[in-house]
């Protein structure tokens, strides 16, 4: 079957990740699966002529309102994987609102990461209620062996021994719903206390105004760093070198960062949004926090308690392992694109 997969995949975001995952599952159970930019086709027109011209059958799309309100009307089974700004800040404009309700009734299944997501859909269009599946992300690493941390720090203005620091990576594209800037200040003036605690904050320019707005701040913030983007296994060698994983996300779908530092081995603190609790659990599987202030409380304390540090690592490589198996989350997906073939061949 020819499938069009439609997501927003701007390079080294967690979108971007999530589809390049699902479209491998998809041809590996022998599908063609063409894989578009929904930020480059606006229009309706432009996906009939993509549908034409590339003789597909069927479709799929990565978040609710902005791929797959460009499916509708065209005559082909599609189903939709939500992303995390669909449900937790899309759902709040009426307009967006009703159009991903028409969406869904023409789609012939959703996916959710979490229970909690599938129940807040459930909640704000009834009519989806028996389509829509939970499937986690699945987890897969690959730190590249050639990484050497030691040039990453220098790179990063960090010119102290790597045995003395304790890094803090937030992992995140650069906008404003992932609120990069959210712990700036409060780490600034714990690191003037004690300066070997550095936060480096990696990620994709997504939006270029806030891109500079995060520059600006960066360079006059104490102990704070900015790289701009870095190829998946080197930031997977960054992740299991660093100290810690941070999110101050204001809103989140799934973090793939959180779970691939918890496959890593390496604590997380993660601010305490619903996307964030579904997967991390307080004291067991990482350590969320509210305001700034309790994040430095809650570094410190994991800075200074090496067992608090073990048994949260062991138990968020365990919860990875059991919940977010690369390998159950193919076999969904295959299945769940069978849907789509029985709706062809009716």
């Amino acid at each position: 079957m020819r499938l069009l997969f439609l997501a927003v995949v701007r390079r080294h975001t967690g979108n971007a990740v999530t589809a390049e995952r699902v479209r491998d599952h998809l041809e590996a159970a022998g599908h063609v699966c063409i894989l578009k930019d929904a930020s480059d086709l606006e229009s309706s027109s432009e996906i009939a002529k993509l549908i034409e011209a590339e003789s597909l059958e069927a479709a799929l799309a990565l978040h609710l309102y902005r791929g797959g309100r460009l499916l509708q009307g065209h005559g082909i089974p599609f189903g939709i994987i939500f992303g995390g700004t669909d449900l937790n800040e899309d759902v709040n404009h009426g307009e967006k609102k009703k159009v991903m309700g028409k969406v869904l009734e023409e789609a012939r299944f959703a996916v959710a990461f979490t229970e909690s997501m599938k129940e807040m859909a459930q909640t704000q269009w009834p009519h989806a209620r028996g389509k829509i599946y939970v499937q986690s992300q699945g987890i897969v690493t690959g730190p590249n062996s050639a990484f050497n941390w030691n040039t990453f720090l220098r790179q990063s203005g960090i010119n102290q021994s790597a045995d003395n620091l304790h890094i803090f990576l937030l992992v995140c594209g650069l906008r404003q719903v992932k609120d990069p800037l959210y712990l700036v200040d409060a780490f600034s003036e714990w690191h003037r206390e004690e300066p070997n605690v550095y936060m480096v904050i990696v990620g994709p320019e997504v939006d270029p105004v806030f891109t500079r707005e995060v520059g600006a701040r960066v360079k006059r913030a104490a102990g704070v760093r900015l790289i701009r983007e870095m190829p998946q296994g080197d930031l997977h060698a960054a992740l299991k070198n660093c100290f810690a994983v941070v999110n101050s996300s204001v809103s989140e779908g799934m973090s793939a960062a959180i779970l691939e530092a918890m496959d890593l081995e390496v604590p997380v603190l993660a601010r305490n949004i619903p996307g964030n609790a579904a997967v991390v659990k307080h004291e067991v599987t990482g350590l969320l926090f509210s305001d700034p202030q309790e994040f430095v409380q809650l570094a410190k304390r994991l800075v200074s308690d090496p067992a608090l540090e073990r048994e949260i690592v062991a138990n968020g490589r365990e919860y990875v392992r059991a919940r977010h198996s690369w390998q159950a989350e193919r076999c969904t997906y295959q299945n769940l694109i069978r849907i789509l073939e029985g709706s062809i061949q009716d």
